[in-house]
């Protein structure tokens, strides 16, 4: 608990520095990543990767997978290494984005390996695979570097030139680019994007004193949208904070300096917004939406740039809350953090060290906010694919967590979630297919296809679908068995020397689900010897074997499972 310090009040801003609530906590993982961690993003399956980092802050080209438990939890989740990227790619500062068939795409990067290069190079991971495949870039284009990304409603990856004013759009079907974004004002360096209710994407300029654009996917275009009312871009440091939509429609956006403005996406106006106090500010660093509609902000001194010192913050459409920090904010400059909404609403927290932790929120959503179903199938089958489900607002009302250039994190995607009735443990189906890549979409009915994880425990269970955190209400389905899939895996072999060899044999049946096995395995050496087992009830593994003196001999296996009889006969010479 932090001691309550003094409001103080400005010509157009209003501080508070309040209490902070008990139930706002910071909690770390049970089990640590073994390495040092980054950037993370979340697949559609509920599961996390996330980059592995150098001990010296620059970026390798090995990815981790974090997995939440039985109960749906992240802090007691386990890590496994993910393949790597192709040879010779190890990013920093890049652009990222998860795209609607489940893909992940990684362009440019300020640093590759230990080199400032503003490299062009790129590539795009296939979680079901687990392989990466590399992208070219656009047309002409020598540098990436630190590229913004976003994906648009339509599902099309945009991303922007670090060192220009040019975009370009990504075909994710053949890995192509086509041109876009004419009339920008100045170039993409060091600007974020945010993605609008109507589909046009924000930015605060960095170049260009208070101005803001908007791209319109329609014509291909940029155009102003006015001043920001306040100084936001940081010109000594040539950075700017994220801009995160709020579920009321505005926009928060955060400054290299210490001051903030909100956007009314409705009226498409601007406002100056509270100011971090104690020169305090985001050059360069990441912000969340929570469940309940605030801002979690990672701040730091803006003076020198890049100093060490983060404080984190909530903003709650007015005013500014401090809340408890993190174990290493006290050594962090902003720039280092990472953020990730994840589907219990908890936010990552990663800053390229080994110490990952999730922070907890004390407030919740609002009934409005939730994805509603309203269309969903009652009973599905393990291991079935291409589920249809549909309903409204079930990308959620924001991207979810924003940086800005240097890293993306977006999350506005429907996930679902399978509760097993009878043990409460929870499985994420893996969604693709979405019918839209939007946000806060409405009275819109929208659409996702899942398929059922083959570990899916049968029987009656719940069904959500989350966006961002925030859950819809549950619905009632059966999970059925998938079609009964038995592998036998026979063997016979001459084992040990001189008076000790024998002729062993076995054979071990395994199935995907409970069903009644036989088996049975004629060992002959010098004799030959039998054993079977059948056992009374359903079982999902079952093996037979013996073993029997001799230099020479065969095996005669048989097995049996839903009705058919299997046999084979293996000799040893």
């Amino acid at each position: 608990m932090k001691t309550r310090r003094s409001l103080v009040f400005g010509i157009s801003t209003l501080l508070v520095l309040a209490a902070l609530a008990q139930s706002q906590s910071w909690t770390a993982l049970a089990h640590q990543p073994t390495v040092p961690i980054g950037t993370a993003l979340l697949l559609t399956d509920g599961t996390v990767m996330a980059q592995q980092m150098q001990t010296s802050g620059f970026a390798t080209g090995q990815w981790w997978r974090l997995t939440p438990d039985s109960a749906g939890s992240y802090t007691n989740g386990t890590w496994v290494q993910l393949a790597t990227m192709p040879s010779g790619y190890a990013p920093l500062y890049y652009a990222s984005a998860v795209l609607s068939d489940g893909r992940v795409v990684f362009e440019g990067g300020e640093y590759n390996n230990t080199s400032q290069s503003e490299t062009n190079l790129g590539a795009i991971y296939n979680p079901a695979a687990n392989s990466w495949t590399s992208i070219s870039p656009p047309s002409g284009w020598s540098q990436i570097g630190d590229a913004q990304s976003v994906v648009l409603a339509n599902g099309k990856f945009m991303m922007g030139n670090c060192c220009s004013n040019t975009q370009a759009l990504l075909n994710a079907s053949n890995l192509t680019w086509t041109a876009t974004g004419t009339g920008k004002a100045d170039r993409n360096a060091e600007e974020g994007w945010t993605l609008l209710p109507n589909g046009d994407a924000l930015t605060v300029d960095v170049s260009d004193g208070t101005n803001s654009e908007l791209y319109n996917p329609a014509t291909g275009s940029w155009s102003s949208i006015g001043s920001t009312m306040v100084q936001l871009p940081n010109t000594t440091c040539v950075e700017v904070g994220p801009a995160v939509l709020r579920p009321t429609g505005s926009v928060f956006a955060t400054g290299g300096t210490s001051n903030t403005a909100t956007y009314n996406t409705s009226t498409g106006v601007w406002a100056a917004g509270p100011t971090f106090p104690n020169g305090l500010g985001v050059v360069d660093g990441p912000a969340a939406i929570l469940p309940d509609g605030n801002v979690l902000v990672n701040t730091a001194p803006i003076s020198p740039c890049y100093t060490v010192g983060s404080k984190f913050y909530e903003y709650n459409g007015t005013t500014l809350t401090a809340v408890v920090n993190p174990p290493r904010a006290g050594s962090d400059a902003s720039y280092v953090g990472r953020m990730l909404v994840l589907p219990t609403g908890q936010i990552l927290f990663t800053d390229g060290s080994t110490s990952v932790e999730v922070y907890t929120a004390s407030g919740t959503y609002q009934s409005a906010w939730q994805p509603t179903i309203t269309s969903f199938p009652s009973t599905v089958t393990v291991s079935s694919t291409n589920n249809a489900i549909s309903g409204k607002q079930l990308n959620g009302l924001s991207q979810g967590a924003m940086y800005g250039d240097d890293a993306q994190m977006a999350t506005n995607y429907p996930l679902v979630r399978i509760k097993n009735n009878s043990t409460g443990h929870v499985f994420y189906a893996k969604t693709h297919t979405h019918s839209t890549m939007g946000v806060a979409t409405g009275s819109a009915t929208v659409s996702t296809q899942f398929d059922v994880p083959a570990n899916t425990e049968t029987g009656a269970s719940t069904l959500v679908v989350v966006a961002n955190g925030i859950p819809s209400n549950a619905v009632n389905i059966t999970v059925q068995p998938g079609a009964l899939s038995c592998t036998a895996a026979p063997s016979c072999s001459l084992q040990g020397q001189g008076q000790g060899e024998v002729v062993a044999g076995q054979v071990v049946v395994t199935c995907n689900q409970a069903t009644i096995l036989t088996a049975s395995a004629t060992i002959c050496g010098n004799s030959c010897v039998t054993d079977s087992v059948a056992p009374p009830v359903p079982v999902s593994n079952l093996s037979a074997g013996d073993a029997t003196q001799g230099t020479g001999g065969s095996c005669s296996l048989s097995w049996s499972w839903g009705g058919n009889n299997y046999s084979q006969f293996l000799s040893v010479p």
